[in-house]
């Protein structure tokens, strides 16, 4: 499980790239958690709110990683458009109802996320892909 977790808007792979040795710093909107797997956790929250399923979206390699490798370190990953769109097309209640949905999921695998922290995650990240859409960014995830 990872200790930091940060989602940051950025203009592209490249300069998303940049973060992996010391995540996006002060050249990115971020936003910062910790003690989840995110990579496991976007492509949940993909699932609860665009539909598919979750061994589907793996197999179709999301979520991407930018830079880095998996267990070796960092890693910086892209939020899908999809995972990205459903965000910011989602009302606050329907965030809601994924955030407790996810809660929901992680306990059925023995792992305990507080329901203010997953709104406080999901909702943080929605606002955080609606301001990266708005100036034509992605949103990418540093994982240390």
């Amino acid at each position: 499980m990872s200790t930091i977790v940060k989602f940051f808007a950025a203009p592209d792979d490249a300069s998303a790239s940049l973060a992996l040795r010391s995540g996006p710093g002060r050249a990115f909107e971020s936003l910062s958690f910790g003690n989840f797997d995110p990579e496991e956790a976007v492509v949940e929250w993909e699932c609860l709110l665009a539909g598919g399923g979750f061994e589907e979206l793996v197999e179709a390699g999301e979520p991407r990683i930018v830079a880095g490798q998996d267990g070796d370190g960092g890693v910086v990953f892209a939020l899908s458009p999809r995972l990205s769109t459903a965000l910011a097309d989602s009302t606050p209640t329907g965030l809601s109802d994924v955030a407790a949905s996810w809660v929901r999921l992680r306990a059925e695998d023995g792992e305990v996320i507080g329901a203010e922290i997953a709104d406080a995650i999901v909702g943080g990240l929605a606002a955080l892909v609606s301001g990266a859409r708005r100036q034509n960014q992605g949103v990418y995830c540093w994982v240390a």
